[in-house]
This record gives structure tokens, C-alpha cells and sequence, in this order.
């Protein structure tokens, strides 16, 4: 008998140490909001307000040198015997402005392939300014005969450049790998040079 009274007693701490658990992790989110209000780090109450319309103005990039444009060609040079080309063939962008394009393309062969791209810039100065954040460049991709892929590049281009330059050309060659590895592509820009950049 003295046992089952011991066995109901622990159960009963037990339950009460659960039910008081729960409670305190249900009011751990108001805990939160009050503290983050006190201290002046309000990230939560920001965030309610940006999604439930409270503000209606997100907070600005300052980053981004409104100030000038730029304009971004893409390129696309296969060393081989399928697609590959750009969805768009120029952007506008400011720097520090983050952009997205993307490049698409088709094995057109009968047989599986695996490939990767080089990128090359021109101007030569532009290839240390322009910082992909994704790119198929970064990788090698398997694809089966008339598979189609998409795939983004998305950059920002640093203020920091030149305001001399006005135009970027950024252009891919796509190869197979273990094929010979093609020169970079030569762009058609006057006087310019491009600098090949193995990503």
C-alpha cells in the first residue's frame, strides 16, 4: 500500500514539474517582447510591424548608391554541341543593388554530359567589383540527353567602382568537363579586356 501511495505522490510531482514547464515556455514569447522593449532591441516588435502593415515603409539600404546606374550585358559562348544563353541580355542596376538573372540551357546530345561555366568581365577592373552571391559557376552539373536546366546568377556590384564604368559585360563559357578547358571568351567591347575567372 505504501507503495502505490509513493507511486501516486511521484506521478503527482511529476505532472505538476511538467504542467509548470509548459507555463513558463508558453510565457517565455511576452517575457521576450517585454525585455527586447526595455532594452531597446526591439527585432521582434519591428518585424510584427513590417508584416502586419503597422509600417508601411521598410527600412532603407544604404548600400546602394542611388546616384548611378549601371548596366549589366550577359553573354553566353558553349563549347559544344547544346544551349546556353541568358534569359535577358542586359540589366540596370545600382551598385550595392542586389540582382537576380537567369541563364538557361540544354544538353542536346544523345549521350549524358557533365559541365561547368567560366566567367569572364569586361572591363578588366570590374571583375574584383562584381560579387556573385549564387552562381551555376560554382558547381559542375550532370545533365541527361535534352534535359533542360535554369539556373540563377545573382550579384551585387560593389560602389566602390570606378564611376568611369558605365557597362559591365559578364560572360559565360560553358565547357564539359573533362574535355579541354576553353579559353576565356573574348567580349565585344572596344578596347576592353576580360578577365577569365575560374569560380
Amino acid at each position: 500500500m505504501s507503495l502505490q501511495r509513493a507511486n501516486f505522490h511521484m506521478v503527482r510531482k511529476l505532472a505538476v514539474i511538467a504542467v509548470g514547464m509548459f507555463a513558463f515556455g508558453y510565457a517565455l514569447v511576452p517575457i521576450y517582447k517585454t525585455l527586447c522593449e526595455m532594452t531597446g532591441i526591439n527585432v521582434l516588435a519591428l518585424g510584427e510591424e513590417l508584416t502586419s502593415g503597422k509600417s508601411n515603409k521598410l527600412p532603407a539600404n544604404t548600400q546602394i548608391d542611388t546616384s548611378r546606374t549601371i548596366t549589366v550585358e550577359f553573354d553566353a559562348n558553349s563549347s559544344g554541341p547544346w544551349d546556353f544563353k541568358p534569359s535577358q541580355r542586359s540589366v540596370q542596376v545600382h551598385p550595392g543593388e542586389l540582382a537576380t538573372v537567369m541563364y538557361e540551357f540544354q544538353n542536346t546530345q544523345n549521350r549524358r554530359m557533365s559541365a561547368q561555366a567560366i566567367a569572364s568581365y569586361a572591363p578588366q577592373q570590374a571583375s574584383s567589383h562584381f560579387n556573385k552571391l549564387e552562381c551555376f559557376c560554382f558547381n559542375q552539373y550532370t545533365l541527361d540527353p535534352g534535359e533542360k536546366r535554369t539556373w540563377p546568377v545573382a550579384f551585387v556590384i560593389d560602389p566602390k567602382l570606378s564611376k568611369d564604368v558605365k557597362t559591365i559585360t559578364l560572360s559565360y563559357t560553358f565547357f564539359e568537363v573533362g574535355g579541354k578547358t576553353p579559353p576565356a571568351p573574348v567580349a565585344g567591347v572596344q578596347g576592353l579586356g576580360l578577365s577569365a575567372v575560374g569560380s
